[in-house]
């Protein structure tokens, strides 16, 4: 008997998912949003909502739970440091600040000696004049923006002129790697050298969100072993508890480069939760309640597809599905063009 009441920050689809794993532990959720129609709300003990600067209702959640972790990356850092100094906040606040900087994030992963694409800074329109090495780049605000939100593929500095972007915040130009593959790594770290590590999960995206997943990655052994063991250097020298995603690119010459590091359970692990006897999310609430540490055992190669926008109507009518198939409905009030709204796990 656990008894722990912990607090999830972010009321999303992992939001509800980490809440189904607690569940299975006897641990309660309380989770706090910013969206008063979260669909987590649907699967927690209790769900609080307010702005994630609100400091009233910011305190009145921090009473009710024991603990507090969080779903997505993008909650402010001093919320996330004023909390920690009333109850634990894991991962801890200062993995958040570091990753929530797409150039603190690339500058830690290199001296680390790990390779990422190259990439830049930009504060202004002039400074790409000076960067034409790193096109055809992609350029990506600093701070924010994910399934390809605040982000531009600029093939060449003619681009600029018919992109309207923003300069008056910070960028990052990235420049394109000639992309074979994508890879992702899900590492659960529980202390010093103590972790569960999935194997690498291949992964497809449209229009910048991912689509689909599987496993195993066609990769090679290298591959496998080098993503791996990247990852896990990653969350050693974060000194990270919980569960993490590092994403990685592949390169037509086979070259491994580390994209972003995802502080948090991942889309791309949606096929733990029927592929494994332990999910990425219950590994995760594990981690971050000091539960048992229960060696990962994969029972079947799978692949996920997510259902985005209207695609999750037909099923929503009880469109048939096969025996090995699993249906997962994040219950989202409204369906919206690129929304991510459900997601389907095959077992192979």
């Amino acid at each position: 008997m656990s008894g722990i009441n912990l607090g999830i920050i972010g009321g999303g689809q992992l939001g509800s998912m980490l809440s189904e794993a607690a569940k299975k532990l006897n641990i309660k959720t309380i989770i706090y949003c910013d969206d008063i129609d979260a669909p987590a709300k649907n699967f927690c003990e209790q769900f609080i909502y307010g702005d994630y600067q609100d400091k009233n209702k910011i305190r009145e959640f921090v009473n009710k739970v024991d603990l507090v972790t969080y779903e997505f990356e993008n909650i402010p850092f001093e919320t996330l440091n004023e909390i920690n100094k009333i109850k634990t906040v894991i991962p801890k606040p200062s993995v958040n600040k570091l990753i929530q900087h797409r150039l603190t994030e690339k500058d830690f992963i290199n001296k680390l000696n790990i390779r990422t694409t190259k990439y830049a800074s930009v504060e202004r329109k002039t400074d790409i004049d000076a960067l034409e090495d790193f096109l055809p780049g992609i350029l990506k605000t600093t701070t924010l923006g994910y399934d390809g939100k605040g982000q531009y593929r600029i093939k060449s500095k003619q681009d600029l002129n018919s992109l309207n972007i923003d300069f008056s915040k910070g960028y990052i130009l990235e420049k394109l790697v000639k992309l074979k593959k994508e890879i992702s790594v899900i590492v659960t770290r529980f202390g010093n050298n103590s972790y569960e590590i999935y194997e690498p999960i291949e992964n497809t995206h449209e229009d910048q969100i991912l689509k689909y997943s599987k496993i195993p990655a066609e990769i090679n052994k290298r591959l496998f072993d080098e993503s791996k063991e990247w990852s896990i250097r990653i969350a050693e020298e974060l000194k990270y508890i919980g569960t993490l995603c590092v994403e990685f690119f592949i390169d037509r010459n086979e070259n491994l480069y580390v994209n972003e590091i995802a502080p948090r359970v991942h889309n791309s692990g949606h096929l733990t939760i029927n592929a494994y006897n332990i999910s990425q999310f219950e590994n995760h609430i594990r981690a971050v309640c000091s539960l048992e540490k229960i060696p990962l055992k994969k029972i079947s190669n799978a692949k996920m597809i997510n259902l985005i926008g209207n695609q999750i109507i037909p099923y929503r009518k009880n469109l048939k599905i096969d025996h090995n198939q699993f249906f997962f409905d994040y219950q989202k009030k409204e369906v919206k063009t690129k929304r991510k709204m459900g997601h389907i796990t095959t077992l192979i």
